[in-house]
């Protein structure tokens, strides 16, 4: 994507590097030849700074933006483009998403361009297990705006106390699970890393099957409200109710 062009400019950013390492490939995502220059820090004012740059180019007036498009209701199978487009079909206005489904999220960042304005937070670098706590921290930092933790259930699995901390404080927080039963992005790193037919050791290492984790189970033994969905439809019924209530929910979806 970035290989066609001659300069970036780094607006509120650091310069981008690869989410993993692999050997004999560069950390650096900047083409060689592609000059870089900075117009703001993520610790300085990028709109500000992005005014002053449209002013000093006299850059035209944007418009109102994107007009909203959500997608249909999806019906049938639950898989990453069914879940993703539930999620972008019923996202409130104003909302938090707060992304760490991983392989299965793909999906939902083009299907919720159309959506209401929302705010989206993503990973910080490689964390695994960040998702929870980042949902639980927003819905105490906002607490009159809906939270939605978009979740994997292998990086779950590190911080699943946020739950007793939703339950304890009454947090608006909306968790989807996407439970696959399996560390798929392992799985795809180890492809790219080269591993195609990976060994009994490594199958086992990246399963979550034996024995199975029941979400919903958790989740209410520390108090959240929860629900376990094997369908589209089932899931845009229960993601609908669950973001009518108030205090904190969770979806957990058999993928």
């Amino acid at each position: 994507m970035l290989s066609k062009h001659e300069a970036i400019v780094l607006a509120g950013s650091l310069a981008p590097v690869a989410f993993f390492g692999y050997p004999n490939l560069p950390s650096s995502l900047i083409p060689e030849g592609c000059t870089s220059e900075t117009l703001a820090t993520p610790e300085q004012d990028t709109i500000a700074a992005l005014e002053a740059l449209a002013d000093e180019v006299a850059a035209p007036q944007a418009g109102s933006g994107a007009k909203l498009n959500r997608p249909q209701r999806p019906a049938g199978k639950l898989d990453s483009a069914t879940v993703g487009a539930a999620l972008a079909a019923l996202l409130p206005e104003n909302c938090i998403v707060m992304d760490e489904a991983a392989t299965t999220g793909l999906p939902f960042f083009s299907a919720s361009a159309g959506a209401p304005p929302h705010t989206y937070m993503a990973l910080t670098g490689g964390a695994i297990g960040q998702g929870l706590p980042c949902a639980t921290g927003a819905a105490v930092a906002c607490p009159d705006r809906k939270v939605i933790a978009f979740q994997a259930d292998g990086s779950g699995m590190y911080t699943l106390q946020a739950l007793w901390t939703q339950a304890r404080e009454g947090l608006n927080v909306t968790t989807l699970i996407c439970n696959n039963r399996r560390y798929r992005i392992l799985q795809v790193e180890l492809a790219r890393a080269g591993v195609t037919e990976p060994g009994r050791k490594a199958r086992s290492l990246t399963s979550l099957a034996e024995p199975e984790i029941e979400w919903a189970r958790i989740a209410g033994g520390m108090g959240v409200p929860a629900v376990r969905v094997e369908t589209a439809e089932a899931l845009c019924r229960q993601l609908e109710r669950a973001l009518g209530e108030p205090g904190p929910n969770l979806i957990e979806m058999l993928i």
